[in-house]
């Protein structure tokens, strides 16, 4: 029993979208992910090349003056103002690297944190376009962490790893020319252990980046617990499930530390691997140099510039190792990146999508059909109309369908059979933006983001007035709570309006839909928790604000729809009856007995 619970607290959060990418280094794709420095290829990047040839040519230089100059000539042949001439040179040189490499630092700062902006910004907008199907599949914790934790990890790539990528290909090209210029028979035999040294690298790279998307997958997995439990905290408490809690996100955060461990494990293994294969080019050079100055092929300063380059040689092929790293987990990162950015709205926009000042809202549904998953139908073909200006209430149990075509009204999902059409035009063939601006939803579980009780109505028309702002919040019965408050509209609520009633938060949904002006109205449940007081105020409200709107309330009262022009029965996906509230009570079916049912419900209560 014990190994099934922790295996089932494992296998708690289980994201597909958030497994291992198993593929080979794509540089198409890292391509496609320094593209993102295109904007800034005229100014930021020209100065920082122009950096790092100074910076280059200064490495490059100072050993041939310290050795070859220096030593064979100036120090051998006592030649007094040339070392003077030599030591101002050299002071000279790296006083400009200073220079450069300052100005480098300041330079690629600035570009790293610009890309870094502008591909969160992109990421976001993309995002915020995708279908509710994309949200329906993903926790909000596992979104959030592609937008930070991968975006952030890719920062160091952009602000040192591309230009010292640059940097040490060019130091490296350099070094080896002026080696076989000093000395090809010296240089051969140090390069004799480069063969050795690529192929056991080579074998790194894979495990190295497998390790990192591990890496990037438990830390999603992490940022989806620490979001869920945040949000569930009233429910974790009342039912007295925190050391359940703890136990599981000691598992999921071990399990990360662990994915950390094993990354950096294997990306160490990297340098010290070098600096063994320096310590033999190092013996090779002592060994073989000693014999090659005794035997005057080369001079005392040609072996000491020869010690100097041999140095650099491994210094970028150390770094290039740890670029080679971040090439790694930026690659992790932006696969997970780019596997949101490749994501397609479901509810995709024609290129002639017709944009709509006004609509009037006359809505049909013409045989339409539709499935969630593309099994199991939430709706089977139905038709049936709205006209413009009219109201029609959605009756029936849980899972009948109701919120579904609330849903393919507002084209949040597209259907998979048949038509939907407004004005008499396929929806489909509707702007989406044009077509969700000229209706409003209030749902069940209203979402009040952060801000101001103000900020929060005018949500739906953010060029509203305040006047007019408290004319909406005073239609649907809300100026009184409002008011009541020590700041009145300007009291700051937190997320979710945490110091709102649920009552208090609905009525304010209420009045920013209101605001916003709708042509179509959905009211989703909109009345179920509000109190029977506040109730009839709101349903007074609307009877005026409903005139000249199209309007669908779904609601389990059924006292709440009675003025509906038109009540539609639903069950299991199906039309059942359809007609006024008078009309369907006439009939004595569905829909008379499910107001029995509730009305024998209040009667024992």
């Amino acid at each position: 029993m014990q190994t099934s619970k922790k295996q089932n607290m494992t296998n708690r959060f289980y994201y597909a979208s958030d497994q291992i990418i198993d593929k080979p280094f794509n540089w198409a794709q890292m391509w496609r992910l320094l593209k993102y420095l295109e904007p800034y290829k005229k100014r930021l990047l020209p100065l920082s090349f122009i950096t790092v040839l100074i910076g280059t040519f200064v490495r490059l230089a100072v050993p041939i003056l310290i050795g070859v100059y220096t030593l064979d000539q100036a120090i051998l042949e006592k030649d007094t103002n040339l070392l003077i001439v030599l030591v101002a040179i050299i002071s000279g040189l790296y006083l400009l690297n200073y220079a450069a490499n300052t100005c480098r630092i300041r330079w690629m700062n600035m570009l790293g944190q610009n890309v870094i902006y502008d591909l969160r910004q992109h990421l976001f907008t993309h995002v915020q376009s995708l279908s509710h199907r994309f949200f329906d599949q993903r926790s909000a914790g596992s979104i959030l962490v592609r937008i930070m934790n991968d975006i952030n990890s890719l920062q160091e790539l952009f602000t040192s790893g591309v230009i010292n990528l640059l940097m040490d290909i060019l130091l490296l090209l350099g070094v080896i020319v002026i080696l076989f210029t000093l000395s090809p028979e010296l240089t051969i035999a140090i390069m004799i252990t480069l063969p050795i040294m690529f192929i056991i690298s080579t074998t790194l790279r894979k495990n190295i980046r497998r390790s990192w998307q591990s890496v990037r997958m438990k830390q999603s997995k992490l940022n989806s617990h620490l979001n869920e439990g945040i949000q569930g905290i009233r429910v974790t408490q009342a039912f007295t499930q925190e050391n359940e809690n703890m136990e599981f996100f000691n598992s999921v955060n071990t399990e990360n530390y662990e994915s950390w461990r094993e990354a950096t494990k294997k990306s160490a293994m990297f340098r010290p691997f070098v600096e063994m294969t320096n310590a033999v080019g190092t013996a090779i050079l002592l060994w073989y140099g000693v014999t090659l100055i005794m035997n005057e092929t080369i001079s005392i300063g040609v072996f000491v510039s020869f010690a100097f380059y041999l140095g650099m040689f491994w210094e970028p092929i150390s770094r290039l190792g740890q670029v080679y790293n971040q090439l790694l987990m930026g690659m992790a990162s932006s696969e997970r990146i780019f596997e949101f950015l490749d994501e397609k709205p479901l509810v995709a926009e024609k290129e002639d999508a017709i944009h709509v000042n006004k609509i009037k809202g006359y809505v049909e549904f013409d045989e339409v059909e539709f499935s969630y998953d593309g099994k199991r139908k939430a709706l089977y073909p139905i038709s049936f109309d709205i006209p413009a200006g009219t109201t029609i209430a959605l009756v029936g149990h849980t899972g009948s369908g109701k919120t579904t075509i609330a849903n393919l009204i507002s084209r949040f999902y597209d259907a998979t059979g048949g038509e939907v059409r407004i004005d008499g035009i396929p929806i489909t063939n509707l702007a989406v933006a044009s077509l969700r601006s000229q209706i409003s939803i209030v749902l069940q579980d209203t979402f009040i983001f952060s801000g101001t009780i103000m900020e929060n109505i005018r949500f739906g028309r953010p060029n509203a007035t305040d006047e007019e702002v408290i004319e909406a919040a005073n239609a649907v019965g809300a100026d009184d709570f409002i008011s009541s408050l020590k700041n009145g509209y300007s009291t700051e609520v937190e997320e979710r309006g945490s110091v709102l009633s649920v009552g208090e938060r609905q009525l304010i949904s209420f009045a920013r839909a209101l605001l916003a002006n709708p042509r179509i109205l959905i009211l989703d449940e909109a009345t179920a928790s509000i109190d029977t007081e506040t109730e009839v105020k709101i349903q007074e409200a609307l009877s005026t604000l409903l005139k000249g709107r199209t309007a669908v309330i779904i609601a389990h009262r059924l006292s709440t729809i009675r003025g509906a022009d038109k009540i539609m029965v639903l069950d299991h996906g199906r039309k059942m009856e359809e007609g006024s509230h008078d009309e369907l009570m006439a009939k004595e079916g569905v829909y008379c007995e499910l107001v029995k049912a509730q009305y024998r419900m209040f009667q024992t209560q």
